[in-house]
């Protein structure tokens, strides 16, 4: 018997039940030389778009990279945390221009300043020069709504090192990770003042999310590190910065704890959400073979 051909393919539109309700995605289908279509694979049109957005800036993605993607997009929908995000860094494509770029939309894309070097396992600041200016602004997107903010380290900590990413005027404040140079992570979400944590380590998803008035908590690795208590106020109208913190404009504590496989900002997540968002996280990472 011969093998089969290939024709051609196309791409349509199919539709997806989950346990936040019915999704669309795009359906790749190939052509046989005896005329039959075959689906091939589901592509999410977001997941879809943000492919799009990293070519427009310059930008390439590797086949597992996509994959990657697309499966973290379904699984973010079926678990309904996605509607919740603001911006997602996968930081994938080995590339500022690919880093840059925020999975969720087309707003809030990421300007890298500094010393940065990127590589398959995501991006590295130089620890003296570098951070990421993610162009939102938390008081205008949020204004009084409960938020969240996460990161993915890979790099094992030493003593002295710093990972701080957010924002504060001085007085408000919206960050979380490592500061002082200890294995104690923090976090300030809307409040004049911060939780601290202590952990033995500090690989892998940091979760950080305020869910009530006064209610603030920190994960890592699904976790629970921080249970909280701060009196929301507001949140600073100053741009978010990750691997340092915007101080009235100007970058401190920038981080010198080695390479960010992911990050986002988004809406308040519940202990179930953290916990989905964290099997989401963790397997986008291992398809990547970048898991800790």
């Amino acid at each position: 018997m011969g093998r089969l051909g290939w024709n051609s393919g196309y791409i349509g539109s199919d539709q997806r039940t989950t346990p936040s309700g019915s999704v669309s995605y795009s359906k790749f289908y190939l052509e046989r030389l005896d005329g039959r279509f075959l689906p091939v694979l589901d592509i999410d049109p977001d997941a879809q778009a943000f492919f799009g957005r990293v070519t427009a800036a310059g930008g390439t993605l590797s086949s597992t990279e996509q994959n990657a993607i697309n499966q973290l997009v379904v699984d973010m929908k079926s678990y309904g945390i996605w509607t919740a995000m603001k911006a997602i860094y996968p930081m994938v494509g080995a590339s500022a221009a690919a880093c840059a770029q925020n999975l969720k939309s087309s707003s809030f894309t990421g300007t890298f300043n500094g010393g940065w070097t990127f590589s398959t396992t995501g991006a590295t600041p130089n620890g003296t020069s570098g951070y990421m200016n993610t162009n939102l602004n938390p008081n205008s997107v949020f204004g009084l709504g409960y938020a969240s903010n996460g990161s993915y380290f890979r790099t094992t900590f030493t003593a002295g090192q710093t990972n701080i990413n957010g924002v504060t005027n001085g007085t408000q404040r919206f960050d979380f990770g490592y500061d002082n140079g200890v294995l104690a992570p923090f976090n300030a979400i809307g409040s004049n003042s911060s939780d601290v944590g202590t952990d033995t380590d500090n690989r892998g998803f940091l979760l950080s999310t305020r869910q009530g008035a006064s209610v603030v908590k920190l994960f890592r690795n699904n976790v629970l590190k921080i249970n909280g208590s701060q009196t929301f106020t507001s949140y600073p109208s100053l741009n978010y910065f990750v691997a340092a913190r915007n101080l009235n404009g100007t970058p401190q504590l920038l981080s010198n704890m080695g390479s960010l496989a992911f990050h986002i900002i988004g809406d308040g997540l519940s202990d179930t959400e953290a916990s989905n968002f964290y099997n989401a996280v963790q397997a986008f990472q291992t398809t990547l073979s970048r898991q800790v």
